[in-house]
């Protein structure tokens, strides 16, 4: 699970349409419309997806966002929900506490194993991954609002789940041993 923030920022003029031979042309003047935060959470085995788009990034906004995924048919029988995530000051199961009645986080808590990425650790995470997609495949050009931003991003995560598009993950336990071996206890005989 990850979130990423993208400016809003809508057009002055409406660009012209492009004609044959020649690119769309467009003012380099906007509007900026504040910003929307985009939540994904991403299965890399079974190629599927979650996304969600807020105003802001709050621990309120993540504990919705969680108690959402967690409520999801397809994770309505399995007993734990493993999720990786960086370790941002709102990631923390007391934001569900802070969100929600008692009885509800708790239910919400004890469906989680929680993983956090080491510092500098982003490239664990594979909805980094997602992310990076999104913004290349569908964020790349002006989006002016919360509406027509979240529009476009349902549109996409329907698109490549429907093709449910996998992450090819090639790091290895013995990778991880090299890159991450600060982290790997010594033993001295």
């Amino acid at each position: 699970m990850d979130e990423s923030n993208k400016q809003l920022i809508k057009d002055v003029t409406e660009p012209q349409l492009m004609k044959p031979g020649s690119a769309q042309k467009y003012d380099t003047d906007y509007e900026r419309n504040g910003t929307a935060n985009i939540f994904i959470a991403f299965e890399p085995l079974q190629g599927i997806r979650f996304t969600q788009v807020t105003e802001k990034r709050t621990k309120q906004d993540w504990a919705n966002f969680i108690r959402d995924l967690v409520n999801k048919d397809c994770y309505k029988y399995a007993d734990k929900i493993v999720l990786v995530m960086d370790n941002l000051n709102t990631h923390h199961k007391s934001s569900l506490y802070a969100t929600f009645e008692p009885g509800e986080a708790k239910r919400i808590a004890d469906r989680l194993e929680v993983h956090y990425t080491p510092v500098h650790g982003s490239w664990l995470n594979m909805a980094e991954i997602e992310l990076s997609h999104l913004s290349r495949q569908c964020l790349d050009r002006r989006l002016g609002d919360n509406q027509t931003i979240s529009k476009e991003i349902e549109a996409w995560t329907e698109a490549r789940n429907r093709k449910q598009v996998a992450v090819d993950w090639q790091f290895t336990t013995s990778d991880a041993r090299i890159k991450l071996k600060q982290l790997y206890p010594s033993i001295v005989v």
